[in-house]
């Protein structure tokens, strides 16, 4: 059943403390790459501002950079944060990189900021812009698509690229609107798991054919940790429990060695909010993930995974894509 769904990969170009933002990036780029050799179907890159630990605010810039240094897989954003820019210069930016990557680059589109509300100002001083969300999802559409003859504002370069939307989200909002457009739609799974079943049962149930999409395409992002067994797979998961801890507690968000217990570390009340983020993560050796990816695509009917890896160590982020094509084959 797994071999049939493709598996992409979600990436926020995690920083380890007292490392560069230049070491980071070639990371980042070499974990593409080993991506792109396994078969992986999509590498995105998601925006984020202001945030310690995360480099991945100038999105279309790495996306340049990880198209340019492999050769088959898709590139794309998830997402760019539509009301932190011109739909113009998106739809300018895009059209660039499908132009220089034909047929390999995405456009996934959030309606969040991204970042704190102090800094989304700083981004962009229309704190009502989101509200505008669905209308400028049209206006990037018909920028992206064939010129009408009418247009005086065109995106050069851009139109007719026809670049591939996909709307991303936590809550029923960008749900609805992807069925209403007809669009693909990937749920946050990594971050925000609880309106799942409804968001999915919303977009299967209201989606409208378009040219875009005969029938409803849906994408699950999850935060996986895979190991050699189950019990190393534990102890590498507590990089992503205190990077979330972190989180919660407004700390930079550097990924940190894994550690033999979490305990003392957090309370009560940090430790059933962490578990909670991270309720949909799929962690173990190679039999238990494939078993709960499996149990998740029959519930689901999931299309396509795209998985979150945030360990420590390079050398076993990479094994965990290894993992991970091979329960796949």
């Amino acid at each position: 059943m797994l071999s049939h769904i493709p598996f992409s990969l979600l990436e926020l170009a995690p920083m380890t403390k007292g490392s560069t933002v230049s070491e980071t990036l070639q990371k980042t780029t070499r974990y593409a790459q080993k991506a792109d050799q396994l078969g992986f179907n999509r590498f995105w890159l998601a925006e984020h501002h202001n945030m310690p630990g995360i480099v991945c605010a100038a999105t279309s810039i790495l996306i340049g950079q990880v198209a340019a240094n492999t050769t088959r897989i898709r590139i794309g954003s998830g997402g760019v944060m539509l009301p932190n820019h011109s739909t113009l210069v998106v739809a300018e930016q895009f059209g660039t990189l499908e132009s220089l990557y034909p047929g390999r680059i995405d456009l996934g589109l959030g309606r969040a900021p991204g970042s704190d509300q102090l800094t989304s100002q700083a981004l962009n001083a229309d704190i009502q812009r989101a509200d505008n969300f669905p209308s400028e999802v049209s206006e990037l559409q018909q920028l992206l698509g064939p010129y009408n003859g009418k247009r005086r504002v065109r995106a050069i370069p851009g139109e007719d690229t026809n670049v591939p939307i996909w709307l991303l989200g936590s809550s029923l909002f960008s749900a609805k609107l992807a069925a209403q457009k007809g669009l693909p739609y990937v749920f946050a799974g990594h971050f925000a798991p609880r309106l799942l079943q409804d968001a999915l049962a919303l977009y299967r149930r209201e989606f409208k054919p378009s040219n875009t999409l005969a029938k409803p395409y849906f994408m699950l992002a999850l935060p996986v940790v895979a190991a050699d067994t189950d019990e190393q797979a534990q102890y590498l998961s507590t990089t992503s429990k205190q990077r979330v801890l972190s989180l919660l507690r407004g700390q930079p968000l550097w990924l940190v060695p894994p550690v033999e217990t979490m305990d003392g570390l957090w309370s009560e009340q940090e430790k059933a909010q962490v578990n909670d983020f991270l309720s949909l993560s799929i962690v173990g050796g190679p039999k238990s993930i494939k078993h709960k990816l499996k149990t998740i695509t029959e519930q689901l009917g999931v299309n396509e995974f795209i998985f979150t890896n945030d360990l420590y160590d390079s050398e076993a982020r990479h094994h965990a894509l290894e993992i991970l094509m091979d329960i796949k084959n």
